[in-house]
């Protein structure tokens, strides 16, 4: 004997239910339940949502100066000015003494440990002043050297960006490298967090042409930027800079160039009219 009497109307309406519960509630509310595509969809917009540019892969830490980072201006070989500058926070030579910090009108202090300037609201030090002056640049040298090999040895997120000119772009938290020079012609931004770093390691020569502006958007702190310069760093006419320059051979700022951060020297630094105020 063949029954269908129940069989049939039970099958619709489950089908029925099914229907119903796929797009609405049971009771004819709002949806709660998504078909396939839409859930496709919402997962194609959080993907593209969640996803970071390259620099943004992960934050580097910040590059450790130790007591490097107790100087605006440090340098080996020598510190010179062209007046008047206006410098905000340490500036030290060693082992060059204290006849190559010039163009800052020095008046020794009376326990011959450092020396003022009308130009620098802080000390300057020098390898011939009195202890404990000559171990502390010691130790500071030593420091920025290895601040220089740390910010060097870290993972790219990012190598030869722009082909080495990046004026113009907006960079997030990242390392980025570059095997030759960079130059920067017009405003850069870096945007991001207050925690965010920025590492930029650079082969040859810095160039910095006049106006240009680093700029920090977002939150993003000059603390956290670093510049680590095989060759020679050079910041045009009233180029206005953000980060600690770590430079294995020279800094020039020109005239009226200006500079919130450092300035981290394995040879020598010449500064023209110029800002520098520390961090």
């Amino acid at each position: 004997m063949i029954r269908l009497d129940f069989t049939i109307p039970f099958l619709l309406l489950s089908f029925a239910n099914c229907a119903s519960d796929d797009g609405t509630n049971g009771d004819g509310g709002g949806t709660d339940a998504k078909s396939d595509g839409d859930k496709l969809s919402d997962a194609a917009t959080d993907a593209a949502t969640d996803s970071k540019p390259d620099g943004m892969s992960g934050n580097a830490a910040p590059v450790n100066l130790a007591t490097a980072g107790g100087y605006v201006m440090l340098a080996k070989s020598g510190v010179s000015n062209v007046p008047t500058s206006a410098i905000t926070g340490n500036v030290a030579v060693s082992p060059a003494a204290a006849s190559y910090l010039t163009g800052f009108s020095l008046t020794a202090d009376a326990t011959n440990v450092f020396s003022t300037s009308p130009q620098v609201t802080g000390k300057l030090f020098a390898s011939d002043y009195a202890a404990p002056t000559p171990s502390n640049l010691t130790t500071a040298i030593g420091d920025m050297q290895l601040a220089f090999t740390d910010a060097a040895g870290r993972a790219p997120n990012v190598t030869e960006l722009g082909a080495g000119s990046i004026g113009g772009m907006t960079l997030n938290r990242g390392v980025y490298q570059w095997g030759t020079g960079l130059l920067i012609a017009t405003n850069l931004t870096l945007s991001g967090a207050a925690g965010d770093v920025w590492i930029f390691q650079v082969a040859q020569d810095l160039t910095v042409s006049s106006g240009t502006q680093i700029i920090l958007s977002g939150g993003a702190l000059a603390k956290n930027v670093f510049w680590q310069v095989a060759g020679t760093v050079a910041l045009d006419t009233t180029v206005q800079f953000e980060g600690t320059v770590l430079c294995q051979t020279a800094i020039a700022l020109k005239t009226g160039a200006s500079i919130h951060g450092r300035l981290l020297s394995q040879t020598a630094i010449s500064i023209d009219g110029s800002t520098v105020v520390g961090l």
